[in-house]
């Protein structure tokens, strides 16, 4: 993996007009046709979305703009819901652009298409059902979503809304729901609902992974720098006032009081230690 992110980052960096700028925006207006394609033709025998759909029978036909056109179908017939999802995809994939550059941008929605197909041709022959339809972005948005969440894991939006709810735990939400619908679908031997969803993530690793890493290590570093800070703030204590512990409320000392408890409050700003009878009732420390 480690050697195709490094091809990755050679490509862009040599490559910086490669890409289709604005690319999200493209993709929201080939929804809208199709959506608009499908009301026009609502009440005729023939299928407006045959033709768009990916299947493999479809592609041994000679029919190389399946391989594309399927991201075009909305994932939603409610006008409502699909003015909403577009929207919502279109400021994710926006955002990322700007924060990656087109190049790298274009690189990770193709391959995410890209892999989205080899996933449905993988399910097709692994069942033998040359007919399975791959309709929507669903898998590549997936991927969208879980990279902008880790980039910006603080953002809020509001669901249904009215409650604010940070893009990390939507996330987290998002991920379980799609593990339980792989799961769900190995049960009932439905290939492509395994499929796709491992090889969304699997694009997801490809770009996004060394980000994820990088956030884990600050965080451990940090963690790390509190507790060497706490450490040497209680030892100087020791060393100057002869107690470990004293009530920053009451001024009670563990020397003096040896059977009383004394906790340090994380709410508080510095450290601040309390007795048993207070670590509960004081006012927080802000400066």
């Amino acid at each position: 993996m480690s050697k195709i992110r490094d091809a990755v980052d050679r490509f862009c960096a040599r490559h910086p007009r490669f890409g289709i700028p604005n690319l999200m925006l493209y993709i929201v207006i080939g929804n809208v046709a199709v959506y608009l394609l499908t009301l026009l033709t609502r009440n005729n025998d023939a299928n407006a979305l045959a033709f768009l759909t990916f299947t493999l029978r479809g592609l041994l036909r000679g029919e190389i703009w399946r391989i594309v056109t399927f991201i075009f179908i909305p994932v939603s017939s409610s006008p409502f819901l699909m003015i909403i999802s577009l929207y919502f995809y279109y400021w994710i994939g926006s955002t990322l652009e700007r924060q990656w550059g087109t190049a790298r941008f274009t690189l990770y929605y193709l391959s995410g298409v890209l892999l989205t197909v080899i996933g449905a041709i993988l399910a097709c022959l692994i069942t033998g059902l040359y007919d399975v339809n791959v309709a929507g972005a669903t898998y590549v948005n997936l991927s969208l979503f879980l990279a902008f969440a880790v980039l910006f894991p603080d953002v809020q939006v509001l669901l249904m809304f009215i409650i604010p709810v940070k893009m990390k735990w939507l996330a987290i939400l998002d991920g379980a729901l799609f593990l339980l619908e792989a799961v769900s679908s190995l049960i009932k031997g439905n290939w492509v609902g395994v499929v796709l969803p491992i090889v969304a993530l699997l694009n997801f690793v490809v770009f996004v992974w060394p980000e994820v890493q990088r956030l884990i290590g600050i965080q451990k570093r940090r963690t790390s720098h509190q507790a060497v800070n706490f450490r040497q703030a209680v030892r100087k204590q020791e060393q100057q006032k002869g107690y470990r512990h004293k009530c920053a409320v009451c001024g009670r000392t563990d020397t003096d009081y040896p059977d009383l408890q004394f906790r340090y409050c994380s709410k508080c700003a510095g450290y601040h230690c309390f007795c048993q009878d207070h670590i509960f009732t004081h006012v927080h420390f802000t400066e």
